[in-house]
């Protein structure tokens, strides 16, 4: 072969600067990329292989990395396709984008490297991000072919020389540069291969590690072992998303998930993706135990192309409520240097997202009307899912509504349509409107529970930190239904009805016990009425409005509109039972006597809503003892 020099086609001297330079925060990516073409290089071989094409045998066709620490260099060997001297020059020398004008107006846009890798094809040059020189050696699988070398030092000079490859495939070395020594380190490789490498369809060799083998028996008649060193495979080749349902067991989508996630309680249950059309998708979801719902996690799932990893921010190819499940996805037709603007614009990204959210919906419909008990035991735990689904994809509403399921302070379970009947007769106020009482914390809030209860009315759990937002979205799907929380307003005011109860006092009294528990609150943000309730019911009963609770709560969640609720200072309602003894007590006794009462008995109110804390609650106890 002539020795060949000549300069790669990309028509400028700077490219090369500006690929180290710019991708230098992606720089690991280098060993996926040419880890990616080796596996290309095999598989096509094996294509070939199968069609006839090729009657060689193929041998061992292990990819191997390997690390010269003397020379500095990293080398990855494939036992795949090779290539001529002309393929060369074809695949290596002439960039696969078109011109580097245009990759120098563009690159500036960019916002990560996979997405200039992804838009101009640099591939194979990510080797320049760490190399001084990058040497090829290969041999083309074509019969009488001749082995060729290529080097080039990172300029656009290139040099084509025959080659000392005496078997098909291709070596890649890389002569790492100063600043990229950290790449000469087996744990630095290792770690990257661990990353982007666990389950690629070749198997991937680097260095070898320690294998106990048998070795005859000693003088005893027992056996003899020693060690000797094997290859050190790194990837599974045959990961479970690989495998159509029929030949797993549960075991094995278990042992997978150990497998990802070492140090996490075994995933509820488990989708096994698969289709073929209009896009090519496989892949295993597993719905995670979560801890409590202040412990969400996102970016456990992990996205892979062919079995390559890409990335695990999967934010577009998954609808946003499954980003908290965890496992694998692969799709050929996402391409492996995948940039955040094609996900967001790409058709088939937006068919995958359809076809995740609607094979969820089904599994979860599956198990709803296969085991409604094993489903109902699940709840505490996919419920934050099935809300967040609901709340955020119209289409997942419409069939999650047939499996979304209320929980009530007695812990039983309804759907939508259950719940509405069983509530309509006793929950239905004067004007029509279906109340849905509920709780976020039915300890703090048993008192109102109670009184709830002796109203034979009954009272859901909501205690996630979306269930604000999540009953706001039912009230607008669900006709003439409301909302409100246990102790937004007394229980007879929650659900008015056509009767009222009156009291006796004289308007002169009302107005005076008005003044004596306005002094004992002495806060304009207490609004103090005399109410006519059962004589059993508490003296006094502080309460927030629903509208204003809620949108202070939403508003601690993010800012938005809402955040002007946030910046509002609390206001409550007080309600001063009129039929309650203590209050007759209060309006005989001398003012004195009046004062302290009713200090007690605000005080008394504060504490059953826990908001009588520090100074305030040491004088309550400290007045408590005197009372007493």
């Amino acid at each position: 072969m002539t020795k060949e020099k000549g300069t790669i086609s990309i028509n400028t001297e700077n490219i090369f600067p500006i690929i180290k330079k710019f991708l230098y925060s992606d720089h690991e990516i280098f060993l996926r990329e040419l880890i990616s073409n080796a596996i290309d290089a095999t598989q096509k071989l094996k294509r070939l292989s199968s069609l006839g094409q090729y009657n060689q045998e193929l041998g061992d066709l292990t990819i191997q990395v390997s690390i010269n620490k003397k020379k500095k260099t990293i080398t990855i060997s494939d036992a795949g396709l090779g290539m001529t001297a002309e393929e060369i020059k074809k695949y290596i020398n002439q960039v696969a984008f078109s011109g580097a004008t245009e990759f120098m107006e563009k690159f500036k846009e960019a916002k990560d490297a996979n997405e200039i890798i992804g838009r101009f094809g640099l591939g194979f040059y990510s080797a320049f991000m760490v190399s001084e020189k990058v040497e090829i050696q290969t041999l083309s699988y074509q019969e009488g072919a001749t082995a060729a070398k290529w080097t080039c030092d990172g300029s656009t000079a290139f040099e084509i020389s025959e080659g000392k490859r005496n078997s098909r495939g291709t070596d890649v070395i890389l002569h790492i540069n100063e600043e990229s020594a950290e790449f000469l380190e087996d744990h630095r490789i290792q770690q990257i291969l661990d990353r982007y490498a666990k389950f690629l369809p070749i198997p991937i060799q680097f260095g070898t590690k320690s294998q106990s083998v048998e070795d005859g028996e000693d003088s005893e008649g027992k056996k003899k072992y020693k060690s000797i060193d094997v290859p050190n495979i790194i990837n599974t080749t045959q990961p479970i998303w690989t495998k159509a349902p029929s030949e797993l067991k549960d075991e094995d989508y278990i042992s997978f998930y150990r497998e990802l996630y070492p140090f996490t309680e075994e995933p509820l249950f488990w989708i096994h993706l698969n289709v073929d059309y209009p896009f090519n998708l496989t892949g295993v979801l597993y719905f995670p135990k979560l801890k409590n719902d202040y412990e969400i996690q996102k970016n456990k799932i992990k996205l892979f192309s062919r079995q390559v990893f890409i990335t695990d921010e999967v934010k577009d190819i998954v609808p946003e409520f499954l980003l908290l499940l965890h496992g694998v996805i692969d799709s050929p037709d996402i391409p492996l240097n995948v940039s955040r603007s094609f996900l967001q614009s790409d058709g088939n990204v937006k068919k995958i997202n359809s076809y995740i959210s609607r094979k969820v919906a089904e599994k979860l419909n599956e198990l709803f009307n296969k085991d409604r008990k094993a489903y109902e035991s699940k709840w505490n735990d996919i419920g934050i899912f099935v809300k967040y689904g609901a709340l955020s994809d119209e289409k997942f509403y419409e069939k999650a509504k047939d499996f979304l399921l209320l929980t009530n302070t007695q812990k039983e379970h309804y759907t939508l349509e259950e719940y509405k009947t069983k509530v309509k007769d006793f929950q239905t106020d004067k004007n029509g409107q279906l109340v849905w009482l509920y709780t976020g914390d039915a300890e703090q809030q048993h008192a109102f529970v109670q009184a709830a209860a002796q109203k034979q009315y009954d009272v859901l759990i909501m205690n996630t930190p979306i269930d604000n937002h999540f009953m706001q979205h039912l009230e607008m799907k669900l006709e003439k239904t409301t909302f409100k929380r246990v102790d937004a307003d007394i229980v007879q005011k929650l659900i008015e009805k056509e009767e009222t109860e009156k009291h006796t006092l004289t308007e002169e009294q009302t107005s005076q016990l008005k003044s004596i528990f306005e002094k004992a609150f002495n806060n304009t943000n207490m609004k103090v009425e005399v109410e006519s309730l059962p004589a059993e019911s508490l003296p006094v009963t502080i309460t927030m409005e629903e509208w204003m609770r809620r949108m202070k709560e939403m508003s601690k969640m993010g800012g938005g509109p809402m955040s002007f609720y946030g910046s509002m200072p609390d206001s409550y309602k007080v309600a001063i039972n009129a039929n309650h003894k203590l209050i007759g007590k209060i309006l005989s006794a001398d003012e004195t006597a009046q004062a302290t009462l009713a200090k007690q008995a605000c005080d008394l109110a504060l504490l059953s809503q826990g908001m009588l804390k520090g100074a305030d609650l040491t004088a309550f106890v400290e007045r408590s003892v005197e009372v007493l």
